[in-house]
């Protein structure tokens, strides 16, 4: 097997993230992108000792579980939706298998054998989106610009997506008049290796309890003195939509990181914030906090995650990386005090606001890293929640966590390759899982989230 070979396989065995893979000349060759039971032709890109990586080239036979026709016209092309081709039934049954296979693959399930809940899917499969963030650039080198998500595989090429079915028909309203705004008045994209050129995100948030939708325009500074702001916001204004704007932003971001940076933020109209309800809730969110993007499918995490906190009467609870603080404040009623830690500065201001308007009073917000921000926290808690980013728990923070000896931890995790990584050093260190779950928060992608309830051993 050489770099560069074109090799056909039929793929046995998947993992996460969306990772499939077939035996051939006795190494393992590894094709993202591929599902199992299809037979693919790929090209060979690394080879090792024992294994290989191959970039898919074409599905010659499609799997047994592919038993649907992907409604979005741009699947295969762009890098967002995975499963399209499959009923949802079978991408339930996909995710938990992936999840599952994870876990039993660190679980010490043998001194400790957990209880296995399956996968809880989301109520809505279609349109489920409150935020989506688009990229400014080209379908192909020096081609017009155009707005959109990154193509599969690539990090430069985009890919319009005026028919996206993850989101309402208003996002895909507001993206088409926005790229042909940008095109009318001749204006450049940003171009992230040379740094030049204006345009760079556009970001959209959309309540699903009243359909109120929050615009965020971003640029560079380069060329900002040919955008007519008020003009881009008066064809917003008078766009037909379902929904109703409450909030036009612009920010200007110089920053060289590919990301949404905001170095400075301008309301252009309305106000800077949507509102939306959860589990009886009334929560504010700001344009860069952290708030779970399927709101419906939201309401069964949240749920489940109060069901594995048990009984808090009474109890100091850790609300740590707490984002606009809906955990909290679901188990603030039921606990003594709940004290909530956040790094978004902004975030940590809308939970203490949206705490207010809920009436709750014994929930205290902590703006700053997990890492220092325990050290300064007198109380003790005796019940603690974790919802960490994509890549997990710093490991130095991690073991403070554990060093509180709490009887009871209950881990939220969007990403499972970064949670099963903590849970060895949480088993190494006293703790065994009880019980654990996959929440479909992202249909038709190859995202799952999971919780864990875990205990500590000589509890």
């Amino acid at each position: 097997m050489k770099k560069r070979e074109i090799i056909e396989g039929v793929i046995k065995d998947y993992d996460f993230p969306n990772k499939g893979s077939f035996e051939l000349d006795g190494k393992k060759v590894i094709v993202k992108g591929a599902l199992p039971g299809q037979k693919v032709s790929c090209m060979v890109s690394k080879v090792r000792k024992d294994k290989a990586e191959a970039r898919l080239l074409d599905v010659m036979e499609r799997s047994e579980i592919e038993d649907a026709v992907p409604p979005c016209p741009q699947f295969g092309i762009c890098g967002g939706c995975a499963y399209q081709t499959m009923s949802y039934e079978h991408q339930l049954e996909l995710k938990a298998g992936q999840v599952k296979k994870l876990l039993d693959g660190v679980i010490d399930s043998e001194a400790h054998p957990y209880d296995w809940e399956g996968i809880i899917g989301s109520p809505v499969t279609t349109a489920y989106r409150n935020k989506m963030e688009y990229s400014f650039g080209d379908e192909y080198k020096d081609g017009p610009l155009v707005l959109g998500l990154h193509k599969k595989n690539s990090m430069y090429d985009i890919v319009p997506v005026c028919n996206c079915v993850i989101v309402s028909e208003d996002y895909n309203r507001i993206v088409s008049y926005t790229m042909e705004f940008a095109r009318k008045h001749g204006l450049s994209y940003h171009k992230k290796m040379q740094h030049v050129g204006l345009l760079r995100h556009l970001v959209l948030r959309q309540s699903k309890t009243n359909g109120g939708l929050l615009v965020n325009l971003v640029t560079s500074t380069d060329g900002l003195e040919n955008l007519d702001l008020h003009a881009y916001v008066e064809g917003l204004l008078a766009l037909p939509l379902d929904g109703t704007i409450v909030g036009i932003l612009h920010t200007a971001n110089d920053s060289l990181a590919d990301a949404v940076v905001p170095e400075k933020v301008t309301l252009l109209y309305g106000r800077d914030y949507i509102e939306e309800e959860v589990l009886g809730l009334h929560f504010q969110i700001s344009p860069f906090s952290f708030f779970q993007t399927n709101t419906k499918s939201a309401e069964r995490l949240y749920s489940k995650a109060r069901e594995y906190a048990g009984d808090t009467k009474d109890k100091l609870i850790f609300d740590l990386y707490s984002g606009t603080g809906t955990i909290a404040q679901m188990l603030s009623p039921v606990a003594s005090k709940v004290i909530g830690v956040e790094i978004v500065e902004e975030a940590v201001e809308a939970a203490r606001e949206n705490a207010k308007s809920n009436g709750l009073d014994n929930c205290e917000f902590i703006a700053g890293d997990v890492l220092k921000v325990i050290d300064t926290i007198e109380e003790k808690p005796d019940l603690i929640i974790l919802d960490p980013p994509r890549d997990g728990i710093n490991p130095k923070a991690l073991l403070k966590i554990i060093n509180y000896g709490v009887d009871e931890i209950v881990y939220i995790s969007c990403k499972p390759t970064s949670l099963t990584r903590d849970l060895v050093t949480l088993q190494e260190h006293g703790y065994y899982v009880k019980k654990a779950c996959a929440v479909d928060q992202f249909v038709n992608t190859g995202h799952v989230e999971t919780i864990i309830g875990l205990r500590r051993t000589d509890s």
